[in-house]
């Protein structure tokens, strides 16, 4: 989080500055870090996160975005992808999907009046 920030001031200020400026706050970065972490290749979980949440998002759509966590998980087993659920759920949450909630049911009766509502 802190090498996306460096980067993303990196065209305005330099990398330099932007380091020199974080170093007398408690989030000071080493300067190695921060190069070495746009050479640094992408993590396997990372590049299995990217393709899941692909995946993910295509089960959701194709069952109208009702789908939640568990039945995305479900759909995913019985396609042959083992997954987790927690796993669906954490991607789920960072894609910003979300199962559809179903409504109470419609209050029909009206409690009995105790001692105390009198």
């Amino acid at each position: 989080m802190k090498v996306a920030f460096v980067g993303s001031l990196r065209e305005e200020h330099g990398v330099q500055p932007v380091l020199q400026a974080l170093a007398q706050t408690s989030a000071e970065i080493a300067p190695p870090t921060s190069y070495a972490a746009k050479s640094r290749p992408e993590s396997a979980r990372a590049a299995r996160d990217r393709e899941l949440t692909g995946t993910i998002k295509r089960v959701h759509q194709d069952n109208y975005g009702v789908y939640g966590a568990r039945k995305v998980w479900r759909q995913l087993n019985r396609e042959g992808v083992d997954v987790a659920r927690c796993t669906v759920e954490r991607l789920m949450r960072e894609a910003g999907l979300h199962g559809v909630l179903r409504d109470k049911s419609p209050r029909t009766t009206r409690p009995r009046r105790g001692p105390a509502d009198r």
